[in-house]
């Protein structure tokens, strides 16, 4: 009998974490083509806002043999298709959705060519590019093939004669194993053209490795500059806020409005930029975000200068820096007009509570002298109420004595009364004071 197949071993770790998986595949997520020179590669990045995987699943359908597809096939965001001759490569982003397609290189496209056409012979049929859901925000045709590139002004002369005599950059990638050559010029058909001359026996992996920088940095440099238009727009609003703040900071130091008009006008100001601030600044954090892929993806390019041409980066960086610098300073305006209208905020409510406390005094004062004059009221009244009670007293007593001289008693009334008044008003008095301190005992 076959032996019994043995069991999995244990494992000798604690339980996973449940992201521990995802995180490690995340390396493999999106890998690199083969490319088999000569290739055409193209690639087309389109804006995904507002359209679901099911949009995107229903397209892909459309393809021939892809009637079977699923949703669920492209929750990894990440899905290549493979036919006869090419493949199709779908990749979903947070901003944006990229196709690519990998196909034989056509005839009469080589080096040797002088722009030639390169989307009649593409295998994908125009209806469906044109189909694709979303809106364009790059496309590229990138020709991939062999040629000597040693010297490199042979090849580069042939690659100027391909993008038709345009002015062109280029530069020797990976400090010479290969040639990136193209003109930057966006052509009445919608793409943009590179073109790489490797030389014979360029590995599959090397010239995928190639195809995706190049893609993903001309993806990422025109995703890193929208956020140039978003800066200039902003530009007059901003301006007007600072105005704005300027002028209730003037009013504010002239002591000369009350701070109820003051506050009105920098609550709207305030308004103003934290709405900017909740509409923008993600375009500014992911503007800064693509900058960095860019320059991420030119220092894996490892260029070398061919004389008497710009190198992809530096004709990159001297156009681009000045947009990143553009959105930066906007970036960074926007964040200190937030912190300005707060001191400024501080000040006013600083104003507003010192006025408030001066307030509070004069209320307090006014108080304090209400009750001393309550108190000045009571002693007179207890004064009075001592005389009142006395008089009663004396009174009892007269009365006393006259039923007393009544009833044969030898005294006299009112000499009696006369003489008892003294003591009566001091044991009245004495009476009050003995209630007076028993109270004060009993608050304290």
């Amino acid at each position: 009998m076959p032996d019994a197949p043995a069991p999995p071993p244990a494992s000798a770790l604690p339980p996973d974490d449940e992201l521990r998986a995802s995180l490690h595949n995340e390396v493999h997520a999106r890998p690199s083509a083969r490319i088999r020179l000569p290739a055409l590669v193209m690639t087309i990045a389109v804006l995904n806002r507002d359209v679901s995987r099911e949009e995107e699943c229903a397209h892909l359908r459309r393809l021939p043999g892809q009637g079977e597809l699923s949703v669920d096939d492209l929750q990894g965001n990440f899905l290549r298709l493979r036919f006869a001759d090419h493949t199709l490569k779908w990749e979903r982003h947070t901003e944006f959705t990229r196709y690519a397609l990998v196909q034989p290189l056509p005839v009469g496209a080589g080096l040797g060519a002088e722009d030639p056409d390169l989307l009649t012979p593409l295998v994908l049929d125009a209806g469906w590019l044109r189909g694709l859901p979303g809106r364009t925000v790059a496309a590229t045709q990138l020709v991939m093939l062999e040629h000597d590139i040693t010297p490199p002004d042979g090849a580069l002369a042939l690659a100027q004669r391909w993008f038709g005599g345009h002015t062109v950059v280029a530069s020797l990638m990976g400090q010479g194993h290969s040639m990136a050559v193209t003109d930057f010029r966006l052509r009445p058909d919608g793409f943009e053209r590179m073109l790489v001359v490797a030389p014979p026996g360029t590995s599959d992996t090397r010239a995928g490795r190639i195809s995706q920088r190049l893609l993903e940095l001309e993806i990422y440099r025109l995703m890193a500059l929208r956020g140039l238009p978003v800066a200039k727009a902003l530009a007059p609003v901003l301006a007007a806020s600072e105005s704005a703040l300027s002028a209730v900071t003037a009013r504010l130091e002239a002591r000369q409005e009350p701070e109820a008009a003051l506050l009105d006008t920098l609550i709207h100001v305030a308004a103003r930029v934290e709405r900017a601030t909740a509409e923008h600044q993600y375009r500014f954090s992911a503007t800064q975000a693509y900058d960095a892929l860019v320059r991420q993806r030119l220092a894996e390019l490892r260029e070398k200068a061919i004389p008497g041409t710009q190198t992809l980066g530096e004709f990159m960086q001297r156009r681009l820096s000045p947009a990143i610098a553009t959105v930066a300073a906007t970036a960074q305006r926007l964040q200190s007009l937030s912190q300005r209208i707060e001191r400024t905020s501080a000040l006013l409510r600083t104003r507003v509570d010192i006025a408030t406390e001066a307030q509070n005094q004069q209320l307090l004062a006014k108080l304090t002298r209400g009750q001393s004059l309550q108190l000045r009221l009571q002693s007179t009244v207890e004064g009075l109420s001592i005389a009142a009670i006395s008089y009663y007293v004396v009174s009892l007593l007269l009365y006393s004595g006259k039923a007393l001289k009544a009833v044969g008693v030898p005294v006299h009334p009112e000499l009696a009364a006369g003489a008892l008044i003294p003591l009566v008003l001091w044991s009245v008095w004495k009476a009050t004071q003995r209630i007076h301190a028993r109270l004060h005992h009993e608050g304290d």
